[in-house]
């Protein structure tokens, strides 16, 4: 069977804060280089970034038109003899952008093994948020076992993850969102849940006046200032992104008073400036998905041919967990 020389994918012409800048079109797929892979796709995790570069709203901005999507999973139809894959092996895959697409060509450098025994779907959600839930909490957070742990945004794919990686590092963790009654699981496994807003006096209480001693927040605007007021004396706030579309403005007086630190997470760029620790922190999500720490909860799943809505669902918050796009592959 001859080489396919374009896909179906959801391409961006332009930006719009409707999406009505996406659609489904041919792609182009590039020539297969010997280091290079061609790999069909079975499904690709929906993350916030993937919504902001619609809007030209995030940090990177691709040239238009381009295919978003960040990570997935998917078996490889075609490898070139440099690559390091065979035909047939399940894959890992993460990029900046162009996985939302029925087939991809990537290096085969930037592809990982699907961790023994999860199913495609869930391993398509563990790199990103895995990924950073693991750098912010066991590399840049510091967390030790019995400190207290505070998330914000806990409905959220990122959320998730800084819960069961937080509990996996033996912290006493708490969890707040905008509905906090969709987190009736987490209360199951011990998680003390909160409103995303007025949450500071059940935190105070909770830990005897104390505070938080690490606080992941990917939602910014108000529930960062709010965490400004019960986080422990040395604490550690980790900002993880601007979920509510605030970028909140801190008084450099506060941390001197209280002693404790603000730190940026930037998972994909602390890998890229240390690449062996980011080597290390991609086989540590690896394993914790094998082991059963890591288990991205998916709310909800959509066909490629409706992979517009998927994002707009993602835009109105209706979804609790992980928005996957199954494709043709799966």
């Amino acid at each position: 069977m001859p080489t396919p020389t374009d896909t179906l994918a959801l391409v961006c012409d332009r930006l719009s804060d409707d999406l009505s800048g996406l659609g489904l079109q041919r792609w182009p797929l590039p020539a297969l280089g010997p280091a290079d892979v061609r790999v069909v796709m079975h499904a690709v995790s929906l993350n916030f970034p993937d919504l902001l570069m619609t809007r030209g709203l995030y940090q990177f901005k691709p040239a238009l038109p381009y295919v978003p999507g960040m990570e997935g999973a998917g078996i490889v139809a075609e490898a070139g003899p440099d690559s390091g894959w065979l035909a047939g092996q399940a894959v890992l895959l993460g990029a900046k952008q162009g996985l939302l697409a029925e087939q991809v060509v990537m290096p085969g450098a930037a592809l990982r093994p699907v961790p023994a025994g999860v199913a495609m779907d869930l391993a398509a959600c563990l790199t990103v948020t895995g990924l950073t839930a693991w750098v912010a909490l066991a590399r840049l957070g510091g967390l030790a076992r019995g400190e207290t742990l505070l998330v914000h945004g806990a409905r959220g794919g990122v959320g998730q993850a800084c819960v069961q990686i937080g509990q996996h590092l033996g912290a006493r963790v708490m969890a707040t969102a905008s509905q906090p009654e969709r987190l009736a699981a987490l209360v199951d496994a011990g998680v003390l849940t909160l409103p995303a807003a007025g949450f500071r006096d059940a935190v105070l209480q909770a830990t005897g006046g104390r505070g938080a001693d690490v606080i992941a927040d990917p939602v910014g605007g108000e529930v960062f200032d709010e965490s400004l007021r019960c986080i422990a004396f040395g604490g550690r706030l980790l900002v993880l992104g601007f979920a509510s579309g605030r970028i909140p403005v801190l008084d450099v007086n506060r941390p001197l008073i209280k002693g404790y630190s603000v730190v940026g997470v930037r998972a994909g760029e602390y890998g890229r400036r240390y690449p062996e620790r980011g080597r290390e922190h991609l086989a540590a999500v690896s394993r914790l998905a094998a082991a059963g720490v890591l288990r991205p909860a998916i709310g909800a799943r959509y066909p490629l041919t409706e992979a517009r809505e998927a994002l707009a669902a993602m835009a109105a918050r209706s979804v609790t967990g992980k928005i996957v796009v199954m494709l043709a592959g799966g």
